[in-house]
């Protein structure tokens, strides 16, 4: 008896030390409807060691995949809304039906929260160390300069009570502004625009830094992909920026 028990033992041991592999998708795909998952672009393992591999499955194999899911389940019986781009949605909360309402609040802003979030990160390199001359010129005039916009960032983060986001909006004449939300709400749903911004939800970091928010906060800087970033700023003064 004592050696089978030392067999599962060793068994559990080795297969928790078995690596997070990469998915190109979610472990269960959310079921059929006008959203999908976004698959990552790098493995689970590839913010590593600021976001551990595990968190990064279960946050996006898991929690986003649940969002996803769920806004497909509730517009099976709602086509007219179905159809509307996810910003639309989320810009036009006040109109969705009110049966679904909170429930499109919650899980749309989840998703374009989520699909924003692993957009803009990547492994670091040097080629993504900073803002691009037009970016930085504008964290410059409006937030202060990149270091103080990360120390305001970062206070506003921690700040963030219970569970949230914290952002950088950015509107069409690329004007910055630096704002939180709580749960999964978003500045899309006040007619803005984000340029990129943070999960400071527990289930975002807690495997790794448990109640040490700040510390995720301060290491998270480190994969933020500017050359992304970037992007939307130049696409959000095109007037393309979506979520």
């Amino acid at each position: 008896m004592l050696m089978s028990r030392r067999r599962v033992l060793l068994a559990a041991g080795t297969m928790l030390a078995l690596p997070i592999m990469r998915s190109a998708s979610a472990q269960t795909p959310p079921p059929p409807g006008p959203f999908t998952l976004p698959p990552l672009t790098y493995g689970f393992d590839a913010l590593e060691p600021h976001i551990d591999a595990q968190t990064m499955m279960i946050h996006h194999d898991r929690h986003h995949a649940a969002y996803v899911g769920n806004l497909n389940t509730m517009l099976k019986d709602h086509g007219q809304v179905a159809a509307m781009p996810l910003q639309t949605i989320l810009a036009r909360l006040g109109e969705m039906p009110e049966t679904i309402r909170t429930a499109l609040r919650n899980n749309g802003g989840g998703h374009a929260n989520h699909t924003m979030f692993w957009q803009i990160m990547a492994t670091p390199t040097p080629a993504n160390a900073g803002p691009t001359a037009q970016l930085a010129a504008a964290i410059d005039r409006d937030l202060g300069g990149l270091d103080a916009m990360k120390l305001a960032f970062n206070r506003a983060g921690v700040g963030q009570f219970g569970s949230g986001w914290v952002f950088v909006t950015t509107t069409k004449d690329g004007k910055l502004a630096l704002v939180t939300r709580p749960n999964q709400d978003t500045p899309l749903m006040d007619g803005g625009m984000v340029l990129f911004g943070n999960d400071v939800w527990e289930h975002a970091y807690y495997l790794k830094y448990q109640n040490r928010r700040a510390d995720y906060l301060a290491a998270w800087w480190n994969l933020v992909d500017w050359t992304k970033v970037a992007a939307r700023y130049a696409a959000a003064q095109a007037g393309t920026l979506t979520i």
